[in-house]
């Protein structure tokens, strides 16, 4: 089981996790150290490549290979 949960380190190192987590046994875990604020605007290189992958993304076949992804309607 892979999860991501949000966390706060201090400036001792401590670990904050931002909501309740419950485990039926101890489990490793990974840290990611980002920015202290999100980016105000997304990198120049994801709106560059946007439209290019727009055209393999809107097609109706990637439609139906994400389709079971989708909530019920």
């Amino acid at each position: 089981m892979i999860r991501a949960i949000e966390a706060v380190i201090d400036r001792k190192g401590e670990v904050r996790l931002l909501e309740a987590v419950r485990l039926p046994e101890a489990h490793r875990a990974l840290v990611i150290v980002l920015e202290s604020e999100p980016a105000a605007e997304p990198p120049e290189t994801a709106l560059l490549s946007e439209a290019a992958l727009a055209a393999d993304w809107n097609r109706p076949e990637e439609d139906a290979a994400w389709a079971h992804l989708q909530p019920a309607r």
